[in-house]
């Protein structure tokens, strides 16, 4: 025992260093996991973000879509309000480059135009899949030029399949939709598009997700 005014001894200094050391080590482990733990946390957040953001923009272009042909870009001809390919398109296709196939075209309507420019309401959109990256592209004008490179948007990365049904009038799904239509054939009407779209994607981490968007008019 210590005398009276004696101060500590080395042993108890020691011990006191030895369990201080001991709860600094079990504090920093806590700490760290939670560091951890929320830096997992955040990426699954973002990615769900990410995957709602994606299913957003499908519903809205959707939406919103417009009975209006684009011009070929020599003149000769149009090319559907809506065109869409058959099959599914694997994160195989495509190579580094905006190269992959478009998987669906379109034209919608409600381009936000908050600058003022001088330009239709209307735009060229299309979605592609390419090495395993959803991409959004449009036109910055609705007739495109021969030449003119679209304006690409990375949407969804980790893609492993995308693919596309259309429901025509007699409310059978069918997996491409290639209409013969001009803006001067009324006989085609507001059915230059198909009544509900049906997106199956195939991700890495979430596996299938399925979603059905009908298209008002």
């Amino acid at each position: 025992m210590n005398r009276p005014g004696s101060g500590f001894t080395l042993v108890e200094l020691l011990v006191a260093l030895f369990i201080a050391a001991i709860m600094f080590s079990i504090g920093y482990r806590t700490i760290n996991r939670g560091l951890i733990d929320r830096e997992a946390v955040k990426i699954k957040e973002d990615r769900i973000i990410a995957v709602q953001n994606l299913l957003r923009a499908f519903e809205q272009d959707f939406s919103q879509l417009a009975p209006r042909p684009i011009r070929e870009p020599l003149g000769t001809g149009f090319q559907p309000a809506f065109l869409a390919a058959a099959g599914t398109a694997s994160s195989l296709t495509g190579s580094s480059s905006d190269s992959a196939p478009d998987l669906i075209q379109f034209t919608r309507g409600g381009w936000a135009n908050p600058a003022g420019v001088q330009r239709p309401a209307l735009e060229r959109v299309s979605y592609a899949l390419e090495n395993g990256v959803i991409k959004r592209r449009h036109f910055p004008v609705l007739d495109p030029m021969l030449g003119m490179p679209p304006v690409s948007r990375d949407m969804l990365d980790q893609v492993k399949t995308l693919s596309f049904r259309f429901m025509n009038e007699g409310r059978q799904w069918q997996t491409q939709w290639t209409p013969n239509a001009t803006p001067d054939d009324p006989a085609t009407g507001m059915r230059l598009r198909p009544i509900a779209i049906e997106i199956t994607l195939e991700l890495d981490d979430y596996g299938k997700i399925l979603r059905i968007i009908e298209v008002p008019g």
